[in-house]
């Protein structure tokens, strides 16, 4: 696997490290994001009590995806699955940005949106969109049609925001449309939309995506991001008790 390009070698560690520091729950050689906010949590050596802590910080049940460039320790009490390959792309510093794609009217989410996000999100990559991952950046939505009379939102058709902020990089997370409203531009958009702001604020741009997402891929290629490498991550789950 492809790595001696990558920009981070393990993301949700360097996010829990620095800008992402205050999610960090914390037992000696293991460090993960709340249940709520989003499933990555990470160890600091591939070992039985780095496992261990781990372990101790999942609830019975609780699934983690963990990054690891060589098979996790196996101890009692975690299943463990994988590995399962993540591309890891950026927009090049020194790219011009696009034009919007689509006049569509981008609105900003919060958390009144939370529900909304996560069922349209399951769609697409279900269990990984949280109540609480909007909570880890800024997200915007496009909505069919305005608020009916009374009152009514109408319904979420496409989302895109940021996850993983490592530094002075943030990453574009949580892209997705419903079926029906595919091929509107709409995803292009949204991504056009969150590389304006980030280059605005002096940031730099990055994502993941599944390596076997060809379609996805594809995309984020035609749009201008550069590949920077892949590294296998790990399914892991406490066991009931």
């Amino acid at each position: 696997m492809n790595s001696s390009d990558l920009l981070f070698r393990n993301p949700p560690l360097e996010s829990l490290e620095t800008a992402h520091a205050h999610f960090a729950m914390r037992n000696g050689l293991a460090v993960k994001f709340p249940r709520q906010v989003t499933p990555f949590a990470a160890v600091l050596e591939n070992s039985a009590m780095a496992m261990a802590d781990l372990r101790s910080l999942l609830e019975p049940g609780e699934l983690v995806f963990v990054v690891s460039f060589e098979r996790l320790t196996q101890v009692d009490g975690l299943k463990i699955g994988g590995p399962f390959g993540v591309r890891q792309m950026e927009w090049p510093a020194e790219a011009a940005l696009p034009e919007p794609a689509t006049d569509a009217e981008l609105k900003r989410l919060s958390g009144a949106d939370a529900e909304e996000m996560v069922e349209l999100t399951s769609i697409a990559f279900p269990g990984f969109f949280r109540i609480r991952t909007c909570e880890m950046g800024t997200y915007y939505g496009v909505r069919d049609g305005v608020v009916n009379a009374a009152g009514e939102r109408p319904r979420l058709m496409a989302m895109c925001g940021e996850r993983m902020a490592i530094r002075d990089f943030k990453e574009i997370s949580g892209l997705c449309t419903l079926p029906d409203y595919r091929g509107r531009g709409y995803a292009a958009a949204l991504i056009t939309r969150l590389l304006h702001d980030h280059r605005a604020e002096g940031a730099r741009s990055y994502l993941h995506v599944s390596s076997d997402n060809a379609t996805a891929i594809a995309l984020y290629r035609r749009m201008g991001f550069r590949s920077c490498g892949e590294f296998p991550t790990y399914r892991v789950t406490r066991l009931e008790e």
